[in-house]
């Protein structure tokens, strides 16, 4: 079942390339000529909610990555309900992938927060009023749950879709198996994978959401 997420090729060229490649050729380039194209207004529309709602309890100076997360949602969105369909590779399944994404954004927080906020992202590492005693500790932990904080943005995008996968994949093989000798049980199955199949719809939707969201937080408390 695990084969699903080995990267393969087709004529020598790695599926992982052209699926990466695919949701910018989706969406179209907004022109002059163009301005009252639906899909635009749409793809305009929802930048601006997004935008509105992610940046909302975050300072001026922070909308400046209002761009960056809004082209990685989408993109991430596109990613995953593509690898949804039949016969398509996700990328966001592979650890690999997501590591590159989030450890260069998670980077960036921290490197903004030391340049313009240097005695707040230090202060950060210890709470106010800590005893003397738990001060090293404290320091400590602090410091280790902010290195965590990548490997937590790629590790969660990665296991949630690679579950809802693996889940489909091993549901709709016992089906088919079971569809001649048990066919109630088969239709009974059916009906739980169309079931599971919207629920990864919302997945899909959620976790690129999901891991913009804390690169956000992650922006506001360096």
């Amino acid at each position: 079942s695990f084969d699903q997420f080995s990267i393969t090729s087709f004529l020598g060229i790695p599926l992982i390339a052209l699926a990466l490649t695919l949701p910018w050729i989706l969406y179209p380039t907004p022109q002059n000529r163009c301005m009252n194209n639906r899909l635009l207004t749409l793809q305009s529309w929802f930048i601006r909610q997004f935008t509105h709602q992610l940046f909302l309890p975050i300072n001026q100076g922070g909308h400046k990555w209002a761009l960056l997360l809004a082209s990685i949602l989408i993109f991430l969105i596109t990613l995953n309900l593509l690898g949804i369909l039949p016969y398509t590779f996700t990328p966001t399944t592979q650890l690999s992938m997501n590591m590159g994404l989030a450890i260069p954004l998670w980077l960036a927080t921290i490197l903004i927060g030391a340049r313009y906020q240097p005695t707040h992202t230090l202060a950060h590492l210890l709470p106010i009023g800590t005893p003397a005693l738990l001060i090293p500790i404290l320091i400590m932990i602090e410091t280790i749950s902010l290195f965590i904080r990548p490997i937590a943005l790629g590790v969660r995008l990665t296991a949630n879709l690679t579950a809802g996968h693996l889940l489909i994949q091993l549901i709709s093989t016992a089906a088919f198996h079971m569809f001649f000798m048990m066919p109630t049980v088969a239709t009974l199955t059916m009906v739980l994978l169309l079931l599971l199949s919207v629920l990864e719809l919302a997945v899909a939707i959620i976790q690129a959401y999901v891991f913009v969201l804390l690169v956000s937080l992650y922006l506001q408390i360096p």
